[in-house]
């Protein structure tokens, strides 16, 4: 095992990026530990190395112990890491962004400040989510209006395709027993979606609280993102479980969700959609080298590094 000052530091061009990663890893009952660039989980079984920049979100179960290395080169491979458990799956870290540009996190800004093109990316969400509909010239109250019908009638849908009774969604923050196996389904199918999006939306450098649909809460941006595939893929899928029977419907969910993950690369498809939203300029997404410049007057950018005490500066 190399020492951690032999280590070099990652750069951009060492990442594997977000779109060709594992969606998702879950490991329970285990010692995660660090092998140079991989974790390794040591069980009663033996050990398993996993390469850390293969990993989207690592989902850790009950009966794990992490040490502070394994989290340290996940934190540098910009994987997300979540504690999961019995009572649900909840999202509680989140690794650096696997670019060191800036572009989209100021394209989101940019669209997230001005009032109208919040509006603006709120409808083309819609669009992508329901493209049989056009959302132009809705409000946002109509906007929501519009997806509070077609989530119903997706609710609906799955429930006479499955023949599983539906007496709408219940779910008591907290307390994930006390919901019936597909209300169980639907929430850790929504909650992985949740540390899936947040993965992606982190190794992308966005901010995941500038929400364009959600709004006031650290994670609105990852909600909103979450979201796009919720009557695609998530609900559906957690009817499909439900079917199947009523135990161990939240573990089943997982495994069956990350399947479903990988056979779309929704990944990929995740990140196409990020950047499709935000509309940066496209050389600014392509770059992965290491670049920091000074603003300067006029919305100029000049090299850092340098003093520019009464330097003349001509365009």
């Amino acid at each position: 095992m190399t020492t951690v000052g032999k280590r070099p530091a990652l750069t951009p061009r060492h990442l594997t990026r977000a779109s060709d990663r594992m969606s998702f890893v879950y490991l329970e009952r285990c010692t995660i530990h660090r092998d140079a660039n991989a974790i390794t989980a040591e069980d009663a079984d033996g050990t398993t190395h996993i390469p850390s920049a293969t990993i989207g979100t690592l989902l850790l179960g009950p009966g794990t112990r992490i040490t502070h290395q394994a989290m340290s080169v996940l934190g540098e491979t910009g994987a997300a890491v979540a504690w999961v458990g019995e009572q649900g799956v909840r999202y509680y870290a989140a690794g650096r962004a696997l670019t060191r540009s800036s572009a989209l996190a100021e394209a989101q800004a940019g669209q997230w400040v001005n009032v109208r093109s919040r509006l603006a990316v709120a409808r083309n969400m819609y669009r992508l989510r329901f493209p049989d509909e056009d959302p132009a010239g809705c409000s946002r109250h109509e906007l929501l209006g519009l997806e509070g019908r077609r989530v119903k009638d997706c609710y609906r849908a799955q429930a006479a395709r499955t023949g599983i009774p539906w007496r709408g969604r219940k779910y008591i923050p907290g307390d994930f027993a006390s919901g019936d196996p597909v209300n169980q389904a639907v929430t850790a199918a929504a909650q992985c979606m949740y540390g899936i999006a947040h993965a992606v939306v982190a190794s992308l450098g966005c901010s995941p609280a500038l929400g364009f649909i959600h709004s006031g809460h650290e994670l609105s941006f990852v909600l909103d993102i979450a979201d796009l595939y919720k009557t695609e893929i998530g609900i559906p899928l957690a009817f499909d479980v439900a079917a199947q029977g009523d135990e161990d419907v939240g573990s089943r969910t997982r495994r069956a969700l990350r399947d479903r993950i990988n056979e779309l690369s929704l990944l990929d498809r995740c990140v196409a959609d990020i950047q499709s939203l935000l509309k940066p300029r496209p050389d600014e997404v392509s770059s992965m080298s290491d670049v920091v410049t000074l603003q300067s007057n006029g919305g100029h950018a000049v090299p850092s590094g340098r003093n520019y005490d009464e330097e003349p500066v001509s365009w």
